[in-house]
């Protein structure tokens, strides 16, 4: 409708306009041709700015209310809790200092904005780390793509000797199965007294699939609220379209098209170009990305495309955690991936958009952990 009424508005005013703009500044020479001529330009700037962005199918979608569960992993508000408490309890780890949220920060950007994690006794990881939020809507998990689950992807960290470091999965089975409250509750989540690291897996992957950040203005925008983005983050967005980064950002999350079925990963190579100053500057042919996994160098420098949204809030970026801003990235993804060089005001209004994909994060709450019973250490297990 919008659309519609500029185009009234546009007719009545090229009426009044276009005889006197021709006469004014062509002398009457040739008027039909000068006429056509003005009339083109006229709708090619009309058209460019709001055809573009209104009536043009984007695409991306807008994020879900709800997020893809897996039927063996049905979520209960028990099973919630208890994967909150789970993903927020240090005890999981061998000396009893570090929780999946000390990587994944849920009171602020799903992440913990360092260049590389920082594991027991302060070891680094290899990577930075990606946020939580909206993990749910990824098809594979970690920047390799290794883990095709959230459940899958709950088990690592947990026996991996830079991060949690217990010493095998029946380890933090047996840590747990010491605390009684936990094992009540898993009596009540699960209908059994024994605990196994799958059930652990599953707690944890249910909390997460809560961490959605719906609302963000993106989605309000795309949904029919066209006021919802500045006039800026329209253009960035169209921009993003014109230069072809939605080549690789793409669907609801912006990182695989909304049809790619869970466990089937959306990988791209980074980076393409690689004749350029950034390559070096930022050291990004140091991680070969999915090679070293499939032992295939087929799939060197191929990693999972990363979400953009939230993304205002996960600095520093790139799995190396090499580039601090967000102005930075972009300008560096145009050249190493698309070969561009984006103008100073290409690169604001892009940022402007990929603002607008913050959402709205679900209050948190610290769980009440349960307590250990008389005498047990974390150190002794």
């Amino acid at each position: 409708m919008e659309s519609l009424f500029l185009f009234a508005v546009l007719l009545e005013l090229e009426k009044e306009f276009l005889s006197s703009f021709i006469r004014i500044h062509f002398n009457f020479y040739c008027f039909s041709f000068w006429e056509a001529i003005v009339r083109t330009w006229i709708w090619v700037l009309f058209f460019s700015q709001s055809l573009l962005a209104t009536e043009m199918k984007l695409p991306w979608s807008a994020l879900p209310k709800t997020p893809p569960i897996p039927k063996n992993n049905p979520m209960t508000p028990e099973k919630v809790y208890l994967g909150r408490q789970l993903f927020l309890d240090p005890r999981l780890s061998k000396d009893g200092t570090v929780s999946c949220n000390s990587c994944h920060n849920v009171m602020a950007s799903g992440g913990d904005n360092r260049a590389f994690s920082a594991g027991i006794n302060g070891k680094l990881g290899g990577r930075s780390a990606p946020t939580v939020w909206n993990s749910a809507f990824h098809t594979v998990q970690f920047w390799d793509g290794r883990a095709a689950s959230l459940e899958e992807q709950a088990k690592g960290p947990l026996t991996n000797p830079i991060e949690m470091a217990m010493d095998n999965p029946q380890a933090v089975v047996d840590r747990i199965a010491k605390i009684p409250g936990y094992v009540s509750q898993f009596k009540k989540v699960f209908g059994d007294t024994t605990i196994t690291i799958d059930e652990v897996a599953k707690a944890i992957a249910a909390y997460e699939r809560t961490l959605m950040t719906p609302n963000s203005p993106f989605d309000r925008y795309i949904r029919g609220d066209k006021k919802a983005m500045s006039p800026q983050a329209v253009r960035g967005m169209n921009t993003v379209i014109e230069v072809g980064c939605v080549s690789c950002h793409t669907g609801r999350n912006f990182n695989a098209p909304d049809d790619l079925p869970m466990g089937e990963g959306f990988y791209q190579k980074f980076p393409t170009f690689i004749d350029n100053e950034y390559v070096a500057k930022y050291k990004l042919l140091e991680d070969k990305g999915r090679g070293p996994l499939t032992k295939d160098e087929g799939n060197d420098y191929f990693f999972r495309v990363p979400t953009w949204r939230n993304v205002a809030l996960t600095a520093p970026y790139f799995s190396n955690g090499a580039i601090k801003t967000l102005d930075e990235a972009v300008r560096v993804m145009a050249k190493v991936q698309l070969n561009k060089e984006l103008t100073v005001n290409q690169v604001a209004d892009i940022v402007e958009f990929l603002k607008a994909l913050t959402g709205e994060r679900p209050k948190q709450q610290m769980p009440e952990l349960p307590p250990d019973p008389p005498g047990m250490t974390t150190i002794d297990g």
